[in-house]
């Protein structure tokens, strides 16, 4: 890290169980080597989280917003994070307004703080082309067959800024989630690696998940990957917007009114504690 002092300061947030570090890069120099990352992210020996957050000057936008995932990897897109960004800005008194812009490697989102502490995120329209994803795939499907070690799954292949694969379970609790998605995360059929997603229908506005997050591992709620699991939901025939999903960390609410439009997401960000720490 380049900066005048090796005292960095940030706020560790959650949403729904899904936990960041963030940091204002506006009024500090950060720059933060893979490792560096990695050793943040660490539960034992640093400040530990799913993803680190950065908050930057933007041209476009009223911020820019850059992802790391723990193991240091650089993304284009976080919901959860996003809704995490929008409160922060506004604890920090980065910004009076209720709804900002954001720039993110996968384009401009508008999250808007609500005025019962709850935040909703304009997603974006999802994307089903495979070259958009990236998935090597002959031709567009609302399902594919993937071979995954001895076994074939079924997975919907979708984009919500990030690659995710869905499948529908019958009980997510017991779904081999860690062991499938350690493997569909790096499937070669997925040229960026992807997001895995474990979905059990309890009615057509209802859904239990579970994700593998890419870079991450399994954490207790992934934004995206809500969205991309409802998207899927509406498009096989099981689901209705709107969608409640019920994640390890808590609830999220996810709204499509299909093809072409924006996926609204809707749930908790907070603030867990804010520090300081020295960056060797």
């Amino acid at each position: 890290m380049n900066a005048k002092s090796t005292q960095l300061k940030f706020s560790k947030m959650q949403g729904a169980g899904n936990d960041f570090m963030v940091i204002d890069a506006i009024h500090q120099t950060v720059q933060l080597s893979p490792q560096q990352i990695q050793q943040l992210a660490n539960r034992q020996f640093g400040v530990g989280f799913d993803q680190l957050l950065l908050v930057e000057s933007s041209s476009l936008a009223d911020f820019k917003y850059r992802i790391f995932n723990a193991d240091g990897s650089e993304v284009a897109q976080c919901g959860n994070g996003a809704r995490c960004f929008v409160r922060f800005v506004a604890e920090q008194g980065l910004s009076a307004k209720k709804t900002i812009t954001v720039e993110t490697a996968s384009g401009i989102i508008s999250p808007t703080l609500e005025d019962n502490g709850q935040v909703t995120v304009n997603m974006g329209a999802p994307k089903f082309a495979p070259s958009d994803i990236p998935f090597i795939a002959d031709t567009q499907a609302n399902s594919y067959p993937l071979n995954v070690g001895d076994r074939v799954v079924q997975i919907a292949a979708v984009s919500m800024g990030n690659p995710h694969a869905v499948q529908v379970v019958d009980d997510v609790d017991s779904a081999p989630v860690v062991a499938l998605g350690q493997q569909i995360e790096v499937h070669a059929r997925f040229p960026e690696r992807v997001n895995a997603g474990f979905m059990q229908v309890i009615n057509p506005h209802h859904i239990k998940l579970r994700v593998f997050e890419r870079g991450s591992g399994e954490t207790l709620a992934c934004g995206t990957g809500a969205c991309a699991a409802v998207v899927t939901g509406i498009q096989l025939g099981h689901l209705s917007s709107p969608v409640k999903v019920t994640a390890r960390g808590g609830e999220l609410s996810i709204a499509w009114q299909g093809k072409g439009t924006p996926v609204m997401m809707t749930g908790p960000a907070e603030t867990v504690f804010t520090g300081s720490i020295q960056i060797s």
